[in-house]
């Protein structure tokens, strides 16, 4: 039986909510993210954009249609908002975008025209009847393509809502990339060198050359795309 509620001393940071207000805060539902890389909405209406005072006005808001994700209208407050992810007011004219930062899952305010597409990770990818193949994308998104062209960790720029690969931006040296998990979340550099695992009980690892320093993380950690 999943717990429907988490006690707020296990929250991350990135929650922005206080610890000590009350014990428990609700739990992300099952979807297209891991609950520990993802938001309720109803937090993130409440608490990260400050759009509401309290839990029924949060509710109230998303019940009635108020708030898209990646286009399309989403009523649950315990809707899991992960990254990448595009939520949009309509009627206040306002969209943002989740991404990283040191600490954690961040909102970044987006211009209107940005909302229309959206950057997605291949997790992995299988053939499927017809000689397609079926890409599977970090937020749970799966697209059928003609030619395979693709390979794991490359990214696809994708149209919302029809799903449309824009652009492909393949993983390799000399990729611009932005570290989304682990200690060194947020960073980002361009691809130096790519470790891949020899062994079941390896990792592999990516070397990346930062303004700062080259950083050594895991190559699940990192998003290739167009970043500075």
């Amino acid at each position: 039986m999943v717990m429907a509620h988490l006690k707020r001393y296990n929250i991350p940071n990135y929650w922005k909510m206080p610890r000590k207000a009350e014990k428990f805060v609700v739990r992300p539902s099952p979807g297209p993210h891991e609950i520990k890389g993802a938001l309720p909405l109803r937090v993130v209406i409440r608490d990260v954009l400050g759009l509401a005072e309290d839990s029924r006005e949060a509710d109230m808001i998303i019940k009635t249609g108020m708030v898209l994700v990646d286009k399309k209208e989403r009523k649950e407050p315990k809707f899991p908002v992960g990254l990448m992810d595009v939520v949009e007011f309509p009627k206040l004219k306002k969209a943002f975008r989740v991404s990283v930062n040191g600490k954690g899952l961040v909102l970044e305010e987006i211009k209107k025209g940005e909302a229309d597409s959206k950057l997605c990770r291949i997790r992995d990818k299988v053939s499927v009847s017809g000689g397609k193949t079926q890409l599977n994308l970090h937020d749970g998104r799966c697209i059928l393509v003609d030619k395979d062209v693709y390979r794991t960790s490359d990214s696809v720029l994708v149209r919302l809502p029809e799903q449309k690969i824009m652009k492909h931006i393949k993983f390799g040296k000399g990729a611009p990339c932005i570290i989304v998990s682990g200690r060194n979340i947020g960073k980002t550099g361009k691809i130096k060198d790519v470790s891949e695992r020899k062994t079941m009980l390896e990792r592999s690892r990516v070397v990346l050359a930062t303004k700062e320093k080259d950083i050594e993380t895991v190559k699940d950690y990192v998003l290739v795309g167009d970043f500075k």
